[in-house]
């Protein structure tokens, strides 16, 4: 298998492994597609965490494996690459990646799936499509732009350059950056914290935000409004309030 996954006290953790670059060929756009159905099933999984290994997240698709397709070969797959990381990024709880060495092209892409980024200092990113004559074909060109703005996007996916981990953080396209050995620990930290809070109300979270910023906001308030009234329903709701009424804030303990 080329993804694995680990679960281990409420974290999953998705370790991409096809040495020697994390090249994401089909079989392994395939995997994360069905460990992403997997664990949005999963009750016991509650966070997540997207892992390249300790030297290269991923330094984008298998360009010889795409060099033998035509263009209609690529119209047929196109479409299941593209669900493969949109399967990642609808995980229905937190996803964090943890970002070390290169993450470029798809690698880029999946790591856009993510909730929250923490690269590592010598990380290296970029959307470098277009010195292949392309342009990105998993979600680049929608999730960048989303992310840290058309013209920022445009001038990475137009000119196809890498930039690196400091870069990267004044841009918004990683949240914050520490040092390599450091990464994966601080990324199953911020899972860990999560894992611990309430699963749906994180869920409804989710949710409001993604869809109000791929619709207009009355749409995006109707979604809100209605997540938070349900909430009002539940059982996490119910032990917040109390634990807030009678220790104070920050002290509830959900299941």
């Amino acid at each position: 298998m080329t993804v694995h996954l680990e679960v281990a006290e409420g974290v999953g953790t998705l370790r991409l492994d096809r040495p020697p670059m994390n090249a994401l060929d089909v079989a392994t756009q395939d995997r994360l597609r069905e460990l992403a159905e997997e664990l949005t099933r999963r009750e016991d999984v509650r966070a997540v965490i997207i892992h390249g290994g300790e030297k290269v997240f991923a330094a984008g698709a298998d360009i010889k494996e795409m060099q033998g397709m035509d263009h209609a070969a690529m119209v047929l797959r196109s479409r299941a690459l593209q669900e493969s990381f949109t399967a990642i990024a609808r995980i229905p709880k937190p996803v964090v990646a943890a970002v070390t060495g290169y993450a470029l092209g798809g690698g880029c892409e999946l790591a856009l799936c993510a909730d929250y980024r923490i690269a590592a200092e010598n990380a290296k990113l970029g959307q470098p499509e277009i010195l292949l004559g392309l342009i990105p074909g998993a979600g680049g060109t929608q999730r960048l732009a989303r992310l840290i703005g058309p013209s920022r996007a445009k001038d990475l996916i137009f000119t196809g350059r890498m930039v690196k981990a400091d870069e990267a953080l004044r841009l918004g396209l990683v949240d914050r950056v520490v040092p390599a050995e450091d990464v994966y620990a601080k990324a199953h930290a911020w899972a860990a914290r999560l894992a611990q809070g309430p699963a749906i109300a994180l869920r409804a979270a989710k949710e409001a935000v993604d869809t109000g910023l791929e619709t207009d906001i009355e749409t995006g308030l109707a979604v809100e409004r209605t997540w938070f009234a349900g909430l009002f329903a539940t059982e996490d709701r119910e032990r917040g309030m109390r634990s807030f009424v009678e220790e104070g804030p920050g002290k509830a303990k959900f299941l």
